[in-house]
Order: C-alpha cells, then structure tokens, then sequence
C-alpha cells in the first residue's frame, strides 16, 4: 500500500518479480497477508492480470480469498479465471459458520462454476470453523479440487488425507513448513516467504532430493524469522513492517482495521530480528526499520466488497 492507504502498484510489480525471482513456483494474490478483507474486487482482479504480467510465464498466479457468501464467491473466481489466474485458493466461509454440509455444497459449488485447479484453504483460527476429515475425502473426488493449504496443524490428518486421497498438501503454517514437508507436503503457501523466498526453496528442494541436514539447516535459520513474523503482530503488519526496514517496499501501511504495530510490539519483532542470521537473500545489516511510518491505519477511497 501506498501511505494513505491505496494499493502501490509499482511497488506490487517489482515485490511479485522479486519473489519469483528468488524460486517461488507461484504467487497467491490476494490472500490474507495481500490484504484481501479490505481489497475492492476490482483490485482483486487488477492483481491477477498485474501478476500474470510480472510472472511472464515463470510461476502460476493463484487467486486467493473468497467470500463467505457462496454466490460473491463464484462471481469472484470467475472473474479471476478471465482474468487469467492459473488456479483458484477457497478459503472455508468464515464468520456465519456454516456446518459440514454447508462447507461441502460452498466449495463443490465453486469448483463447478470454473475450470481452474482449486486448492482449499483450512484455517479455523481465521474462519471459526474447519474442513473435517469426512469432508476433505468427499471434497477430494471433485475433479477440480486437487489441493489444501492446511493451517490446522493436525499432521496425523494430514498422514491420512495423503495416504487416501490424491491431494496435494501445501503447508499454511511457517513455523512447520519443515514438518508438513516431512510428511508427504508438496511445498508451502507462506507469509515469511515474502521476506525470504531462498531458503523455503532450498527447504523444498531438500526434501525432494532426501537430504534431510539441508533443510533442517535452512528451517533453522528460519526459525528466529519466522518468530518476528508470525508472533507478535498479524502476519500482514510485521511482514510490511520488515519489508519496508528492509528497503524493498516504500511504505508499510496497511488498512484498517489493521494498524501498525505500537512500539513495544515493534521493539519485540527488532529482537527476534536481531536473532537472524544466515539467511539467503535477506541482509539485516541495513535493517532500518521506521515506526512513525508503520503507525496506525489507512482508510482507502474506495471501500472493500467482501462481505
């Protein structure tokens, strides 16, 4: 974002570019770290045709979110699909709650209106409630559903959805990508990954070759990373915090309701930085990160339509 709270669009061409260029197989656009509760439709449809254009053919452009209106939903992926994305990421409908059967009729009903791969997104720390087990194995036989990011961090369902379906599991948790990757995952969809794309690839790489000391080295190099990150602040705010103090975005704005973070959550996340080292492509030498700047929250012009 820019300082008074609109979508920086320079800034989100040359940050796509930098991700892919560090090994990112694909970019999630408009997903929760991207902003996505307080993000236009219009926005959301400009980043997909932003990201294809950046990408160039080098990594797939997945649109994420949703809507926790089924119909939204649909209009919203349709649109996303002509816009070119390569693949759709359905978040379970969050707030209104729906039962199984209901989770079940919103993602078959997604699935159905597009042709693209869908990957569901399960994450009930955000949405209230999870897919279920039964559910993800009735969801598996759609044709076009072929994958989970998982945040529920339940690795014994994760064992069983592999060993009984054809899915492909992406990690939704950084702090284990190492662990789900372990078990059979095919990759992660990360919000550190923003800052550090490297070593999640020489991470992935790793495992898919058996050398299990890499990727052990690169998850602990991560570690203290992945703290600032994820712990103290929503994901969004320290990752644009860090970026911005890194100098690779102009502004570490984000739109309410989220705020920057207030000065003891900033000292606490320049601690666990000062803990990093190592870390491919990323040189907290120069680190200087700017409070004032970060501060409170930013009202758009033009408010967001998801419901």
């Amino acid at each position: 974002m820019t300082a008074d709270g609109e979508v920086d669009w320079p800034g989100v061409e040359k940050h796509i570019d930098e991700v892919i260029s560090a090994g990112a197989d694909g970019i999630v656009v408009t997903g929760t770290t991207g902003e996505t509760s307080t993000l236009t439709d219009p926005e959301k449809i400009r980043l997909v045709e932003v990201g294809k254009d950046v990408a160039a053919g080098r990594a797939k452009i997945i649109t994420g979110g949703g809507s926790n209106e089924t119909a939204h939903a649909i209009e919203l992926y349709q649109h996303s699909e002509q816009a070119g994305a390569d693949g759709i990421m359905i978040v379970t409908p969050y707030y209104n709650k729906p039962t199984q059967a209901g989770i079940l009729t919103h993602f078959r009903m997604v699935a159905d209106a597009t042709d693209l791969p869908v990957i569901l997104y399960d994450i009930p720390g955000r949405t209230g409630v999870p897919i279920r087990y039964e559910t993800i194995l009735r969801l598996a036989k759609h044709p076009n559903i072929l994958a989970v990011k998982d945040a529920k961090g339940d690795f014994s369902e994760v064992s069983r959805v592999l060993n009984q379906t054809d899915l492909m599991y992406f990690s939704g948790d950084d702090a284990n990508v190492l662990p789900h990757l372990s078990i059979g995952a095919s990759g992660l969809i990360g919000v550190t990954a923003n800052i550090a794309p490297a070593p999640y690839r020489t991470m992935i790489d790793a495992v898919n070759a058996g050398d299990l000391a890499t990727a052990t080295a690169a998850h602990r190099q991560l570690e203290p990373l992945v703290r600032a990150v994820m712990t103290h602040v929503p994901g969004t705010v320290a990752a644009k915090y860090i970026l911005h103090g890194l100098g690779r975005i102009d502004s570490p704005r984000v739109r309410l309701p989220l705020v920057g973070p207030e000065e003891w959550e900033a000292a606490l996340i320049e601690d666990e930085i000062d803990l990093v080292e190592g870390v491919t492509g990323v040189d907290f030498h120069n680190f200087r990160p700017d409070r004032n700047a970060a501060a409170g929250g930013a009202l758009p012009k033009v408010a967001g339509t998801t419901r």
